[in-house]
């Protein structure tokens, strides 16, 4: 290993470190090392801004500007009042019933919107129960992963692995991956309905004032709540398009906040401030010190090498070489940023088919069930997973590494054994 491989390995372990421990704001410090990356020379600027997802720092901003515009008319509390009535407002029923709506909503959006989507709604309606939202939170975020997991659209991975492959598209990994994230799904929900079953108690007092309520009477901006939903639903159409129109999704989602800024703010600049202020800043920076980090692993040739020796251990062979790609990817993922691993892994997958292999299906999906899943084991292991901390620090509520690990990571591993063996019936 060379020494500019050792130095990038040194500051990223470090780093990963203080993350962990959160001695530091874990945006400090990502900042901190990726600068380093270029003070140490591993990185140039050039090089650096270049291993910055712009597509996805884009979509997040453009769909918390949008998701910003649409609180202001009431629309989170109005759905927030009517699940909790559609569920009696039993707690643990309303666990199950958020969680799945952001599954759903992952498959078809992609799992960083729907969780800026309903965040807020969680918030508000907790609130009115007097019950724990980190519950609520956790499940969203293994959710919100599990759904985007399902579809092409739904994870940056799966989004990358359709673009490398073209005969997967949104139908195939539907029919490939809808069954086997349905089951996950279940399971998980029947472990974390076993774990907060006590925690999630209210008062019949509180269930009848919330049955008692009209959700009508939240929506505070009628007209622009039409012009909100009408953005909204030209966004969804697109995400399910994009790869017919060539778009990318920040582009979808940045264009969707200026039509929808331009008919609704564009002459008030008390809003248009106020609407910016919004964005999860935090989230966007770490997201840049975290990208630049990983970048400097890259270019030093550390996750290629890592990767090429596990998959020499497999000498060739198709089921174990699935189940490398597998387990390789869920363990990285929870760890470090999925998108440069992925982005690594690709070429790597196709080499192995032109030196012999022919059934590449398997390692696809590997890597994508791996990748997609293992996002769910820590805090910083997906883009939703750190959109959910900082949205709920500023709700003033921590949602820490550990406590977040102590309860994902083991679920996460259970999905994993689940995906093994589904690939072991259905592909090996």
């Amino acid at each position: 290993m060379s020494s500019a491989a050792i130095t990038a390995l040194s500051i990223f372990i470090v780093v990963y470190i203080f993350i962990v421990s959160e001695k530091i704001h874990r945006t400090v410090i990502a900042l901190t090392g990726a600068m380093l990356m270029i003070l140490c020379g591993i990185l140039t600027q050039e090089m650096a801004i270049h291993h910055i997802d712009f597509n996805t720092i884009g979509l997040l901003v453009g769909m918390m500007i949008v998701v910003s515009i649409t609180g202001t008319t009431g629309l989170f509390n109005y759905l927030a009042i009517w699940a909790a009535k559609k569920v009696k407002a039993k707690p643990l029923k309303l666990l199950v019933a958020l969680s799945l709506l952001t599954g759903v909503c992952s498959a078809f959006l992609d799992n960083v919107t729907t969780v800026l989507l309903t965040v807020p709604l969680t918030f508000s309606i907790t609130k009115k129960l007097n019950i724990p939202v980190k519950p609520f939170l956790i499940a969203q975020i293994l959710a919100s992963n599990i759904g985007g997991t399902s579809t092409l659209i739904g994870d940056p991975p799966n989004i990358m692995i359709g673009s490398a492959v073209p005969e997967m598209d949104f139908m195939a990994f539907i029919s490939n991956l809808g069954i086997v994230c349905i089951v996950i799904f279940a399971v998980t929900m029947a472990i974390l309905l076993l774990l907060y079953r006590k925690q999630l108690v209210t008062v019949p007092q509180l269930q009848a004032k919330v049955m008692a309520m009209n959700e009508y009477d939240e929506i505070k901006d009628s007209a622009l709540l039409k012009k909100c939903l009408f953005v909204l639903f030209l966004i969804i159409v697109t995400f399910v398009l994009h790869s017919q129109l060539h778009l990318e999704s920040a582009t979808v989602a940045l264009s969707g906040a200026a039509i929808l800024m331009l008919i609704s703010i564009s002459r008030d600049e008390r809003k248009i401030s106020k609407v910016l202020s919004n964005v999860e800043w935090l989230a966007i920076f770490f997201f840049a010190g975290l990208f630049i980090l990983v970048g400097g692993l890259v270019e030093t040739g550390v996750i290629k090498m890592m990767a090429e020796r596990l998959l020499e251990l497999t000498s060739g062979d198709l089921t174990k070489t699935t189940m490398l790609i597998l387990w390789l990817s869920a363990i990285a993922s929870a760890f470090i940023d999925n998108i440069p691993f992925v982005a690594t892994l690709i070429p790597m997958i196709k080499d192995m088919g032109t030196m012999g292999m022919s059934n590449l299906e398997p390692l696809w999906w590997a890597l994508s069930l791996g990748a997609c899943l293992g996002g769910n084991g820590t805090i910083i292991g997906a883009s939703a997973n750190v959109v959910v901390a900082s949205m709920a620090a500023m709700y003033g509520e921590k949602l820490s590494f550990g406590g977040y690990f102590i309860v994902a990571f083991p679920i996460m591993i259970i999905s994993i054994v689940i995906s093994t063996i589904y690939l072991l019936l259905f592909y090996l």
